[in-house]
């Protein structure tokens, strides 16, 4: 088990952070930073911020400093939709998402019977997700239980704020990845009462999405969220066309995709819905008084084909936007590639995405869509000390187009760090102000 240490530390550096949301007009009070900052953490916490020189004559001898002068501290990435046992099929070439499922997904999912197959393959995932500077994360696992003990162990081990679920799918699937409605209840409820709320971690209700799963499981997945009201909810909603349809044949009865979870007690406080790509005014509205919220999820939608992620509609809406990677449809674990597929997504679409409103989508918004932004998401005194050093100098392209920022602009340098930059800017990676990840160690 992962234990905080209680050694004081600062990171000094160039510190920005979100104290709330910028909104596409760039509201500069949003905003906190310092040039030449220091952030100073105890018990894994914050505990001070502000600029260096006022700060470090007072700290104690023995305090250790972590020095990152020229580079750019901001709070630990937050993801809130990613595939753990995906990460052998991302960049597989050429479907749209029924058949992709079919062709790639499924038969690796299936490995992932084997309880020692995902003790493998979780240190490999999350090494992914610190190396790209992801600190918080929310994840679909298997139809198995025991890739969510092999994960969440992991994740454990290593500090990291994780939040996982078993898929359930009873349908339109391959029989050696079905379970029942039953057995999927019974499964989940022995995963929430092993690992909801221990340390970091949390559970997730996880419905693959509509057409997978029978309405009996459909209710028994609304009965698991009525007995665990503190428990997260995630799954998929109009990404595809076709599966909208899809979805329309399935549940003639409902008055959208997202009427179908709605209607079977899903749409509520921490629930997220990944992609949200095809919803209507009516859908959107909902989504925003249920307390539910989005993950937008560029790189997928791109690579799929699935469509065009509507942001300002859903800000129109009054429904909270989060990023995602959504590993393996999507195309990196980075946040910084992610953010610069976001930004020409909304290019597209007369939109925009300024560095200000990026930061936030990374950090504070999939923070307080998953209920965590008293805990993680920025800098203020009492968060955990989740934190992720960026470096202009990783590549020769971004230390060329830092050395001529103008006025020394760090939304200048911040914004062609996420359109230029990937793992190779990312220095190091702190969970609860311990290094979990430096560049140069693996």
């Amino acid at each position: 088990m992962h234990e905080t240490s209680s050694r004081p530390v600062a990171l000094r550096g160039r510190i920005l952070h979100c104290l709330r949301d910028p909104g596409d007009g760039g509201d500069a009070g949003a905003l906190e930073g310092f040039d030449d900052g220091l952030l100073l953490i105890e018990h894994g916490r914050v505990a001070r911020l502000g600029p260096a020189a006022e700060l470090l004559p007072g700290l104690p001898a023995h305090i250790e400093v972590h020095d990152h002068r020229g580079r750019l501290i901001v709070p630990g990435f937050v993801d809130t939709h990613i595939h753990f046992p995906q990460i052998d099929v991302i960049a597989s070439y050429g479907e749209q998402l029924l058949e992709w499922l079919e062709r790639y997904v499924f038969p690796a999912e299936r490995r992932f019977e084997d309880l020692a197959h995902g003790q493998a393959m979780a240190p490999l995932f999350l090494d992914q997700l610190l190396r790209n500077g992801t600190t918080t994360a929310l994840a679909l696992c298997t139809v198995h239980p025991q890739s969510v003990d092999a994960l969440l162990a992991a994740a454990q081990q290593r500090g990291m704020r994780l939040i996982a679920g078993k898929v359930l799918m009873d349908r339109h699937c391959p029989e050696f990845l079905r379970d029942d409605p039953e057995r999927a209840y019974r499964e989940s409820k022995a995963l929430i009462e092993r690992w909801h709320g221990v340390d970091r971690l949390a559970y997730a209700i996880t419905p693959r999405f509509a057409p997978t799963s029978t309405e009996a499981q459909l209710e028994a997945a609304g009965r698991l969220a009525r007995e665990h009201p503190d428990v997260y909810v995630q799954t998929h909603v109009a990404e595809n066309r076709k599966e909208v349809a899809w979805v329309a044949s399935l549940f003639p009865w409902a008055r959208s995709y997202l009427d179908v979870y709605d209607h079977y007690g899903l749409l509520r406080e921490r629930a997220i819905y990944a992609h949200c790509v095809w919803l209507d005014a009516v859908d959107r509205a909902r989504l925003a008084a249920s307390g539910a919220a989005a993950a937008f999820c560029p790189t997928s939608n791109l690579f799929l084909g699935s469509g065009l992620y509507d942001l300002a509609a859903m800000d129109a809406a009054g429904a909270c936007s989060s990023l995602a990677t959504d590993v393996g449809a999507g195309t990196s674990y980075s946040m910084l590639r992610t953010l610069a597929e976001a930004y020409k997504v909304l290019q597209l679409q007369g939109q925009r995405l300024t560095p200000a409103r990026a930061l936030y989508l990374a950090t504070l918004a999939g923070a307080r869509a998953l209920g965590l932004a008293g805990r993680v998401g920025n800098f203020e005194p009492g968060r955990e000390a989740d934190a992720v050093v960026l470096d202009s100098a990783g590549t020769a392209l971004t230390a060329r187009r830092a050395a001529v920022v103008r006025d020394h602009d760090v939304l200048e340098e911040w914004f062609a760090l996420f359109t230029l930059g990937d793992d190779r800017n990312v220095a190091a990676t702190y969970l609860q102000g311990a290094a979990a990840w430096e560049r140069g160690s693996a």
